[in-house]
């Protein structure tokens, strides 16, 4: 599960404040469900999928009332785990390795009543960061590692990009600038890094990890495959992640609250055309957490 508010407005890193001080900003509120399953076939490979939800809304700071509210499932993903070197190893490290399909599973076109300036209200799709998916094929490389460093704390790095080699969704936005009438399909990334350390000398606390580390995640401005036109919020957020993990018996529990460091609105394809630079709205924390069970 995940959750947060994005709300601060942003020009590559500098903070549109004059967006809060009009109340003109726009609001989104967005959880996220995802459903992970992991059947190992070895001690080494494992066939891996996952069914992510979205319940999201999106208003006007200025119009709390006027509120667009979209959920569903989103894009199914499904693909094989595999790690390195056999566990347990001697050194009690390993780096995992996978690849994921990406399924046009999810909606991305979900429409609702729209209030414009001139008082027409026209049906139209929602903006496409409120949307559950992005109804294109697709897939992903992940990786992760740990290895001890010192004092039973152990190194931690996981990195994954998702890759959408179809250059729009062909749902459309109604913008009126050259090239951002149509949504773009983007790639994703996501990289996390840090300190693991289980806690010791309490018998009531066994089973308990404390972590920290930083995350960085985003929206490219160009993909790896494939054109990227249409209309996009390229960017990135790093965060500082403090989280912990409690296991016990075939149960474990997770949890984490990136708070962000640094957000930039990057410039897009359209906006160099168009020799604009768009803005983007981002939140100041998000507040993650997860349970798993072991069969």
């Amino acid at each position: 599960f995940r959750t947060y508010n994005s709300f601060r407005h942003y020009v590559g890193t500098v903070y549109q404040e004059q967006r809060a001080i009009k109340h003109n900003a726009i609001v989104n509120h967005v959880d996220l469900f995802e459903l992970d399953l992991n059947y190992q076939l070895t001690p080494r490979v494992s066939m891996i999928a996952s069914v992510p939800g979205m319940e999201a809304s999106r208003h006007g700071q200025a119009s709390p009332l006027n509120v667009y509210r979209s959920g569903g499932i989103g894009d199914v993903t499904v693909g094989v785990q595999s790690w390195i070197f056999r566990p347990p190893t001697e050194n009690h490290g390993n780096v995992s390795i996978s690849g994921q399909l990406k399924l046009p599973t999810g909606i991305n076109d979900a429409k609702g009543r729209k209030t414009l300036a001139d008082g027409s209200t026209p049906i139209e799709p929602f903006d496409e960061s409120i949307q559950p998916g992005d109804g294109t094929w697709g897939f992903s490389l992940a990786t992760e590692a740990y290895h001890p460093v010192v004092w039973k704390t152990a190194a931690y790095f996981t990195g994954s990009w998702l890759f959408s080699p179809q250059d729009t969704t062909g749902v459309l936005t109604y913008r009126s600038a050259p090239g951002e009438g149509v949504v773009s399909a983007t790639d994703q990334y996501l990289w996390r890094g840090g300190f693991s350390r289980p806690v010791t000398g309490v018998k009531l606390l066994r089973g308990l990890a404390l972590s920290a580390g930083g995350r960085m995640e985003g929206v490219p401005v160009r993909d790896a495959f494939g054109k990227s036109n249409g209309f996009r919020r390229p960017g990135y957020v790093i965060s500082f992640e403090p989280s912990m993990m409690y296991a016990r018996g075939r149960y474990a529990f997770y949890a984490s609250g990136p708070w962000a460091m640094e957000r930039n609105r990057k410039i897009s394809v359209t906006d160099i055309a168009n020799h604009a630079h768009g803005d983007a709205a981002f939140s100041d924390y998000t507040v993650i957490a997860g349970l798993s069970r072991s069969f």
